[in-house]
């Protein structure tokens, strides 16, 4: 009974890997394209230019943070799920444990970061004091029109971040799974009819 349950578990382990790792790899590169958006608030590239940007969308976590090191972490487990060993295997599951921990990381400070500059808002050109300093405009959206410039600069910030902030949720989570397969995978040894 236990070499059975072995056999189902490393079944599933391979299967797991097979899925995250394709998965990974969207979400990085999805967090890599809204992090460059950010860039270019209604796709004008002279506030970039000019310097006249947030400094949490200039920091672009989207793209190291929810993005290459996440990328990095999924391509490299899809390469590892069409090897002939798989992620069952000791050293490759290791591998697998090591790279989910650096999507994780990334993942976690592309979440802060974006957290941080959704809270903090969008720089703007604005026709009152109604956006300054500790005013939250997340809750108040009659106060995204005091920001003239760059048109629609308040619905841009708030669409990219919210969909950074869940797409760093999501790799976080499938980071977090596949630590756990990969330990499992160490664990659990060669994967026999995977």
């Amino acid at each position: 009974f236990l070499s059975f349950s072995l056999k189902i578990l490393a079944m599933c382990v391979g299967k797991c890997s097979r899925i995250v790792g394709p998965c990974l790899l969207a979400l990085g590169t999805l967090s890599v394209l809204a992090s460059i958006l950010l860039l270019f608030p209604g796709g004008a590239s002279r506030y970039l230019l000019q310097g006249h940007l947030g400094r949490h969308a200039r920091a672009l976590p989207g793209l190291w943070g929810g993005g290459i090191a996440v990328s990095t972490a999924g391509t490299t487990l899809s390469q590892l799920c069409l090897s002939p060993l798989s992620v069952c295997v000791p050293p490759q599951a290791l591998l697998s444990v090591l790279l989910s921990k650096l999507a994780l990381l990334g993942s976690a400070a592309c979440f802060v970061l974006c957290g941080v500059g959704l809270s903090t808002g969008p720089l703007c050109l604005h026709n009152s004091t109604a956006l300054g300093p500790g005013h939250n405009y997340l809750y108040n959206r009659s106060a995204w029109s005091t920001c003239l410039e760059p048109e629609g600069i308040v619905a841009w910030h708030v669409g990219l971040f919210s969909l950074l902030l869940l797409v760093s949720a999501a790799e976080m989570l499938l980071a977090l799974l596949q630590i756990l397969n990969g330990l499992l995978g160490c664990l659990c040894g060669s994967c026999e009819g995977k």
